[in-house]
């Protein structure tokens, strides 16, 4: 066995995580159940395409993307704690631009009734508490297209340095081109600059 399929059996041994909660949300694995919740934002034209993946054609698709998450222990499902609703997913993903076993990828979507209350700002800092103070990764990355801005101002709310740009770095569903936004945060850097503000959640 290679050493980066230890390395990845051992962060799925971690990553078979208790339940998350934040004030308004509950962050948990995927299930069967979240058939319909998961279809629902999932066909919608205005949210696949700004992760790169085409908005989903039927509910048996989503059915078959479904059973890949809940085989997956870096997805989990983001639940509305007062309607108990799946309005969206957030995962902890190997970098593919980066050659560092102890580096994770920060991804995320959210049903875009849910946008503009800041409830995907609320999700990623649990998220990102999560992986350096129980998973202990060395560094958090995150990337956003250049016209998504509405995930630059949840990038930047959590505290990521951003890098620069990483041109024509991304092919989506439709073979559109895409320049990659960069940013990232070190353990040191939460730590130091996030750990410590009192303001931060």
């Amino acid at each position: 066995m290679k050493l980066t399929d230890i390395v990845n059996v051992f962060f799925r041994k971690r990553c078979a995580m208790p339940v998350l909660e934040t004030e308004r949300l509950i962050i948990r694995r995927f299930r069967k159940e979240d058939l319909d919740d998961f279809y629902e934002y999932s066909r919608s034209p205005n949210v696949g395409p700004n992760a790169g993946w085409r908005p989903h054609a039927s509910r048996q698709e989503s059915k078959e993307i479904l059973k890949y998450f809940i085989e997956n222990p870096s997805i989990w499902a983001i639940v509305d704690k007062d309607t108990q609703k799946v309005i969206g997913s957030i995962g902890l993903h190997n970098d593919r631009k980066r050659d560092y076993e102890n580096a994770k990828m920060l991804g995320y979507v959210l049903a875009e009734p849910y946008w503009g209350r800041g409830l995907m700002t609320e999700a990623a800092k649990k998220m990102i508490e999560y992986a350096f103070e129980e998973l202990k990764i060395d560094l958090l990355s995150v990337y956003h297209y250049p016209h998504n801005k509405r995930s630059q101002r949840v990038i930047e709310k959590c505290g990521f340095h951003y890098e620069g740009l990483l041109r024509r770095a991304s092919t989506i569903y439709n073979g559109k081109v895409y320049d990659d936004m960069c940013y990232s945060l070190t353990r040191e850097e939460y730590y130091r600059e996030i750990k410590k503000d009192n303001n931060y959640y």
